[in-house]
């Protein structure tokens, strides 16, 4: 099916079907209108659809906790092969994303240097530099597919730089990135999550030797930062503890940006009277890309678990049950944004979406990813005239439970 049928109860629709994944709004607006928190009858998992309920939970950490990858089975397969493959790396250990306060603050305090808006606004530049780059590749060709040759690389190349690797050896940041969405998909068969597994062993090998040249050889990176952290003034983080950071802000630090940079385009050239006020005036664009994420909010879900027995929405939960948070539907909510589906550069209010959560979570990384996609639409936009969806595509998006982003976008223009 493309979507829920409008008279297909809501009991017979299965959440996690890839069909409505890769199309969920349908199925959200039922939600939305028949039952804000939901329990999937088949999973048990506790869906939360509304914009109100949504920030219920995301304020209060207390009660709604981010430890859920024991709950998901902590990073470790139950097939044997893929076991085999996870023992020659490191164990998987909770710091950021997966903790709760105090060791959630404790390990994002390590970091948010790198992030602060004196940081960000002094990269500027180089981004602009980067993209240009990019876009210079392709300029006389008249086409160009968003995700393979610009989108992908523009917040790749930015996060490797911070990070302190060389750009050598970004495509094999790519290729094993790609390793971990497609464990996060929740759609990877045993052979892929096999190919998985290798992917991030090989990334933990590669890490781990670029943090023994750090304590070697400090330099002004990441890296670098977290060879020199210590946890509450003491003992150093270890290097599990390191590579879980890493990892985060390598897979966050590209993966949603690059699909939000490939939607915000895909809205663009299909709804041209939006691209021309943004033409008109660029002073538009950060409300663009409010818009953009809103409309497209990369991280569609996000899991939570019950810590104590509580009530919801009017519906009794049980401690330990698993929430999914539906940040593109409470991002859709007709009570929050009037239109919700309508594309509006000039929306009052679309700053106030959740594509980036809220409270202690909300993303370490939302600055440098606005940045990105400031710098991304402006560029593109003045330099590529005429731009259009490339004719006879299907568009189609990667099927995943977490992350929404689009397979390609071919687009063509009028070459320089």
């Amino acid at each position: 099916m493309t979507s829920p049928a409008t008279d297909t109860p809501l009991a017979e629709i299965n959440p996690f079907d890839a069909a409505v994944l890769n199309e969920p709004f349908a199925f959200d607006r039922r939600l939305r209108a028949e039952a804000p928190v939901y329990r999937d009858p088949a999973s048990g998992i506790v869906l939360v659809s509304t914009y109100e309920r949504v920030m219920e939970v995301l304020r209060q950490p207390e009660q709604f906790s981010n430890r859920f990858a024991k709950a998901m089975g902590g990073g470790r397969s139950p097939d044997p092969e893929v076991q085999a493959v996870q023992a020659e790396g490191y164990p998987p250990v909770d710091t950021m994303l997966t903790a709760d306060p105090p060791e959630h603050k404790r390990f994002r305090s390590l970091v948010n240097k790198a992030f602060t808006p004196r940081r960000v606004n002094s990269i500027e530049g180089e981004m602009e530099k980067i993209s240009h780059e990019l876009i210079d590749r392709f300029a006389a060709d008249g086409r160009f597919e968003v995700l393979a040759q610009y989108s992908t690389w523009l917040p790749l190349t930015v996060i490797a730089d911070q990070l302190g690797v060389p750009r050598s050896d970004l495509p094999k940041f790519k290729h094993w990135t790609d390793g971990f969405t497609a464990q996060l998909s929740g759609f990877a068969d045993q052979e892929g999550e096999v190919e998985a597994a290798k992917r991030i062993v090989a990334f933990q090998h590669y890490f781990a030797d670029r943090l023994e040249e750090a304590r070697e050889a400090p330099r002004d990176d990441i890296i670098s930062d977290l060879v020199r952290a210590r946890i509450e003034g003491e003992r150093p983080l270890d290097v599990p503890e390191s590579l879980s950071i890493i990892q985060q802000l390598l897979v966050a630090g590209h993966e949603t940006t690059a699909a939000a940079i490939a939607e915000g385009m895909r809205l663009l050239v299909e709804n041209p009277e939006q691209m021309a006020l943004v033409r008109e005036d660029p002073s538009l664009i950060p409300n663009a890309v409010e818009e953009v994420v809103r409309l497209t909010t990369p991280t569609q879900n996000m899991w939570r678990v019950v810590v104590e027995d509580c009530e919801l929405g009017g519906m009794e939960i049980p401690a330990k049950s698993l929430l999914l948070l539906r940040y593109g539907s409470a991002n859709r909510d007709e009570t929050v944004f009037p239109d919700p589906d309508r594309f509006d550069v000039r929306r009052e209010n679309a700053s106030e979406n959740l594509a980036f959560g809220h409270g202690i979570h909300f993303c370490i990384g939302a600055m440098l990813a606005r940045k990105e996609m400031l710098v991304a639409f402006r560029t593109l936009l003045g330099r590529l005239s005429g731009l259009r969806l490339a004719p006879g595509q299907k568009i189609h998006h990667h099927p995943s439970v977490l992350l929404r982003g689009l397979k390609s976008l071919e687009l063509e223009f009028d070459p320089a």
